[in-house]
């Protein structure tokens, strides 16, 4: 099992989320973050507004996987967040211990779904 950390630009969730749903992947979580990278003091235009400084809005996404699921994840998620420029986001794979389904108390893999 990974848990798949993604760092992606605002305007890049919905095609990221188009291609998740391609391949079959629906359990994800979303939040919006505040974040900087190389491109500090980089300006960005979000919806029509310049957005100056060392903090710029992203959108960070968590998605527990099984192991036949993360490439295909990870794909995803370069697919639809990529526009070829400086900030498009990070991906990390990280090893999950355990996963645990509240409900049932079901655990591992079959937890995940």
């Amino acid at each position: 099992m990974k848990l798949i950390i993604a760092i992606i630009q605002p305007h890049k969730l919905e095609p990221v989320l188009e291609e998740l749903d391609k391949e079959e992947i629906y359990l994800k979580t979303v939040s919006t973050v505040l974040g900087c990278g190389r491109q500090k003091g980089h300006t960005e235009v979000y919806r029509g507004k310049k957005e100056t400084g060392n903090l710029l809005k992203k959108v960070r996404l968590e998605i527990g996987v099984n192991e036949d699921y993360v490439e295909p994840t990870i794909r995803a998620i370069m697919k639809g967040a990529n526009t070829g420029t400086i900030g498009d986001g990070k991906i990390f794979v990280l090893d999950l211990g355990d996963c645990i389904r509240i409900r049932t108390g079901e655990r591992g893999g079959v937890a995940i779904g």
